[in-house]
């Protein structure tokens, strides 16, 4: 304990991130989920023509450029739009304007342990309440909670499941506080909760460019709710959160969503085969509808794996907390990264069986 920091600050844990190896180190990063291919060209070339005047001056306050580009991509008011510093900058928004010691903040676990992160930094009280094995929503549960916030990651990591709309929206219809629906990796998946905005005030959708869009360096994130709500969290927000430059870059990408459909469609097609090989190694693997999967050994040795496989060169997420202790959550990379993990696996595994 020191003297300078709040008491709930000096008790709880650092939020650990994976692991971003030094630039240039020959490396098969498949830890973070990142997208494998390069952002849109078009987003590129905002970049390389960067103007000095841009980072002169403060840049808008609002991402106004970037909330026009996504109106018309989402096809909502850009009054509908708050842009923040990467998702999770939204997502510490939304606690810093709801939680406080006394009030709830209830999410299902195993899911982003962010959520936990800055719940604690408030001193928020937490209600974190487990999935079945099959994933499955424990509904009720959430609903007698009835926290001041409710968490739901849809698509859900580290599992890659898709909560069904349906438990989006009963959740949303019996609340009384903020439902934040995070669709981080929406792009990777078949269907999404943005109507539920327009039938619930209380309902916030929280997107990121990081994953589809490849942009996981810029911090650029969204959201999208009634302008009730959102009234109250622009009070929240630092008075520039987003740069100039990321505003600009950002606005870019998200207008070319061909380029974006086009990565995404190679990485869904990588995802399957590589599910394939993985189950072919006797892996479970638990269906995915995002650019990861979330697979069980066949020996029960993932943490064995996950190091001897850094040793290799090839890097991919072991959590060390219940329920995943026996898991990996490995990255949909190229198919030639994919299959220099599955070969690297399959020389393990062989090594592993004459132990």
């Amino acid at each position: 304990m020191t003297k300078y920091f709040r008491s709930n600050v000096d008790a709880m844990a650092s939020y650990v991130p994976g692991e971003q190896p030094q630039r240039g180190t020959q490396i098969i990063k498949l830890n973070s989920n990142e997208n494998p291919y390069p952002p849109s060209p078009a987003a590129l070339a905002v970049l390389h023509n960067i103007d000095a005047e841009w980072l002169r001056r403060y840049p808008e306050p609002f991402g106004e450029e970037f909330r026009q580009a996504a109106s018309k991509v989402l096809g909502v008011p850009s009054d509908w739009i708050i842009v923040g510093n990467g998702s999770d900058e939204l997502l510490s928004v939304v606690i810093r304007a709801c939680a406080e010691p006394g009030r709830k903040v209830v999410y299902p676990m195993p899911t982003y342990v962010l959520y936990r992160t800055l719940c604690q930094i408030q001193d928020a009280d937490i209600t974190e309440i487990s999935y079945g094995e099959d994933y499955s929503l424990p509904l009720e549960e959430l609903i007698a909670v009835n926290g001041s916030v409710t968490f739901i990651a849809s698509p859900n990591s580290p599992s890659g499941h898709v909560v069904a709309m349906d438990d989006l929206r009963k959740l949303a219809s019996q609340l009384s506080g903020v439902l934040v629906i995070d669709e981080a990796y929406v792009d990777f998946t078949e269907e999404n909760a943005l109507a539920l905005v327009k039938e619930y005030e209380n309902v916030i959708v929280i997107r990121t460019l990081s994953k589809g869009y490849s942009l996981a360096g810029l911090r650029l994130g969204f959201g999208v709710a009634n302008p009730k709500l959102l009234h109250g969290l622009f009070k929240v927000k630092d008075s520039y959160n987003i740069d100039a430059i990321a505003c600009a870059i950002g606005t870019a990408a998200i207008t070319d969503q061909a380029y974006k459909n086009a990565c995404v469609a190679k990485i869904k097609a990588s995802r399957t085969k590589l599910a394939i090989d993985l189950k072919k190694l006797g892996f479970r693997i638990w269906e995915s509808q995002t650019n990861f999967l979330l697979t069980q050994p066949p020996a029960e040795n993932a943490e064995y794996l996950y190091q001897k496989l850094k040793e290799q060169g090839i890097l991919i997420r072991y959590f060390k907390q219940p329920g995943l202790e026996d898991k990996l959550r490995i990255t949909v990379g190229t198919d030639e990264q994919n299959q220099a993990l599955v070969e690297a696996l399959i020389y393990l595994l062989e090594i592993g069986s004459r132990l």
